[in-house]
């Protein structure tokens, strides 16, 4: 079954962001942290999962994505900090 999802990467708080957007959260934070996924994140050691948010659909997910990618740093900073404050790794949520 499919999880339409966006999510935010990023190598230690406050620093470097990767925006994503995935139909299985799961398995692809997996790969980025196992380092399957060639380019920018394996590049820039972005494994930390700091946010994520589900969708209905791929459509609304990918509109949402675009969306955040467009943001200013500051924005994205906000959105983190305002439900992981921390900045804690959240894969552990989302493994099934």
């Amino acid at each position: 079954m499919k999880h339409p999802s966006v999510y935010i990467l990023t190598n230690k708080p406050r620093g470097t962001f990767y925006v994503g957007v995935t139909s299985d959260l799961a398995k692809r934070i997996w790969e980025h942290k196992n380092h399957v996924v060639e380019g920018f994140t394996e590049r820039y050691g972005l494994h930390i999962l700091v946010y994520f948010e589900s969708h209905e659909t791929m459509l609304e997910a990918i509109t949402r994505e675009k969306k955040l990618k467009r943001w200013r740093r500051a924005w994205k900073i906000a959105l983190v900090e305002k439900d992981n404050p921390d900045w804690l790794d959240l894969y552990g949520q989302i493994q099934a």
